[in-house]
């Protein structure tokens, strides 16, 4: 299995740009005479018929997504188009060299070749779903068609922590802001400066939200906001802040514009107000906000709307809204502020705003979605709601969960712990299709997945390697 994981490692393979990923996977298949074919949406779908003494046993599905979240330090010139990812052993994990490591989900990609490729080995007949783009908008699995697949039984190789499993997930839907601005010159006598925050954790916005870590969105906003209500004529020229929706934003880099004779002042609040946060934030140990000088300008924004957006920045509901009352210790609503910026786009000025609302109920999130939208609508910014996907509904009662729970037991002589995440598992639309999918997702242990401190646990991946063939090899047989 650490042999296809470095391989896919060689392989530039972020959302939206699997295609190399693929062709390896397809190739890899055909050389070992593996019935492999592609959908119309571009995943791939691979099976391998029952070893001897196995032909009896139910038909095994088994599913992972090929694309990985391109997040990498400021420092870092890696290019997730061209470069492969460095990993390097840390004493009892692997990470990656300044970038995310992949690891979610190509660990569970190469369990997957990794037990295709075999042949000593006892297993049920296989079947392999492969998605594309799952962090970035889970395309491959929204346009899964019927038809493809004969199994009843599902593993879903994708959750982040050893010996658990989990049988449910929450949905999503992503948030667009569109706030219209006019840019001016800048005003005369003026001095720029560069606000910049950096070394935040950051993390995966579903797994890690309910953790309190900092947003640099909202910090950045809170230092210019600050400065605002002192110095009236402080202007915003550029906002460059966080990446991807699925990631809570670590680094926000943003430029500002003051009267000279209020520079003094500004740098004064901006040191006053980075000893605060970094109070309030105390589990940001590496969190650095600089004020620096810079290079004027082309434009700044106006008045009108620099405030409405500050102030709606303000307001934007980010983080846990609610927590589960069903579900003890697990987030039910929450919301990532996770990409502010502004551009020029087809000769306009604006600021675009990206959000992604996650819930265990459709219902809430539909209505969370509308609360972020609706704060910004009222400083007149054009909203929407889209890629809305649904979650995965527990079902306590699932063969396969109790076989893999005694399986587990058997090996560790304990029960695995049984949980619902608070992130999108492809699980709920893949349901859709397929909903006689008896399914269960588990995986090793993974750290910071989403940023560039991503890591996997060495032994973890071991004992999820040696319980994978365990579930596989006690699969039942037909009725």
């Amino acid at each position: 299995m650490w042999k296809h994981f470095a391989r896919l490692c060689e392989i530039p393979r972020p959302s939206k740009h699997e295609e190399r990923v693929v062709a390896y996977i397809v190739d890899f298949c055909n050389e070992r005479g593996l019935d492999v074919k592609l959908d119309k949406i571009g995943n791939v779908i691979i099976k391998k018929p029952a070893t001897e003494g196995m032909e009896n046993r139910k038909t095994l599905a088994m599913q992972s997504h090929v694309d990985m979240v391109p997040q990498k330090n400021a420092d870092s010139d890696h290019d997730f188009l061209k470069d492969p990812i460095r990993p390097q052993i840390d004493g009892e994990w692997v990470a990656a060299t300044g970038t995310t490591l992949g690891a979610d989900n190509g660990i569970g990609v190469a369990a997957i070749l990794a037990l295709l490729e075999s042949t000593d080995i006892p297993h049920p007949a296989l079947e392999a779903l492969l998605t594309i783009d799952e962090e970035a908008g889970m395309t491959g699995a929204k346009n899964l068609q019927p038809g493809y697949f004969e199994a009843e039984l599902l593993l879903n190789l994708d959750t982040e922590d050893e010996g658990e499993l989990y049988i449910g997930c929450a949905g999503g839907v992503d948030v667009n802001i569109q706030l219209l601005y006019s840019a001016e010159a800048v005003p005369a006598n003026h001095k720029t400066f560069k606000l910049s925050v950096r070394g935040l954790r950051g993390g995966h916005s579903g797994l890690d939200i309910d953790k309190g870590r900092g947003n640099a969105n909202k910090i950045a906003n809170r230092i210019i906001d600050t400065a605002s209500r002192e110095i009236s004529e402080l202007r915003i020229a550029s906002l460059d802040g966080g990446s991807l929706r699925n990631a809570i934003p670590r680094e926000s880099f943003s430029t500002v514009t003051a009267p000279a004779e209020n520079a003094a002042r500004l740098m004064e609040i901006a040191l006053q107000e980075t000893a605060l946060i970094k109070a309030e934030l105390d589990n940001e140990p590496k969190l650095d906000i600089t004020l620096e000088a810079t290079e004027t300008p082309a434009s700044v924004m106006d008045k009108d709307s620099q405030q409405k957006l500050i102030r709606t920045l303000r307001c934007c509901p980010n983080g846990v809204e609610r927590m589960s009352t069903a579900l003890e210790g697990i987030a039910d609503t929450s919301n990532n502020l996770a990409r502010v910026v502004s551009e020029e786009v087809d000769g306009k000025s604006q600021v675009r705003i990206q959000c992604l609302v996650r819930s265990l109920s459709d219902s809430a999130r539909d209505q969370h979605g509308l609360n972020v939208a609706a704060a910004f609508e009222l400083a007149g910014a054009q909203t929407s709601l889209d890629n809305a996907y649904p979650g995965w509904t527990p079902n306590p009662k699932s063969p396969l969960l109790t076989l893999m729970k005694d399986v587990y037991k058997e090996m560790e002589g304990e029960e695995p712990q049984v949980k619902v995440i608070h992130a999108g598992l492809e699980c709920g639309l893949l349901a859709k299709p397929y909903p006689h999918w008896d399914m269960v997702s588990f995986g090793p242990t993974i750290r910071r997945a989403h940023s560039p401190e991503e890591r996997v646990h060495i032994e973890s991946v071991g004992n999820f390697w040696k319980y994978f063939l365990k579930v596989v090899t006690a699969i039942p047989a037909n009725n």
